[in-house]
């Protein structure tokens, strides 16, 4: 997101689970995380989308590589960018989105 990066943008981590094991033994681990982009405007959930969706998948692939390291398993990441309009100058918004 080097390009164009909107100055209103957070990211929450709305769950994170271990995926329940195949009884196998073998299959590695993996841990699921969903997490939600907030942007204020609609232009800007395009520009974190990007043109047929690849801005937002090599965000994900990047964001995977890192995390991975950090939680010690192969990581499920699903992304999904939202809207929340004017969400800098609202308190309340600020607290569901943890500021």
């Amino acid at each position: 997101m080097r390009d164009e990066l909107p100055h209103s943008i957070a990211v929450v981590i709305d769950d994170i689970a271990a995926r329940p094991s195949t009884g196998s033994g073998t299959a590695p681990e993996i841990t699921d995380i969903h997490a939600s982009i907030v942007v204020e405007r609609d232009s800007q959930k395009g520009i974190i989308i990007g043109h047929k969706g690849s801005r937002l998948r090599d965000v994900g692939a990047r964001a995977r590589a890192q995390i991975e390291p950090l939680v010690g398993t192969q990581v499920f990441l699903k992304l999904h960018v939202r809207i929340a309009k004017e969400w800098q100058r609202d308190p309340k918004q600020l607290g569901r989105l943890g500021f």
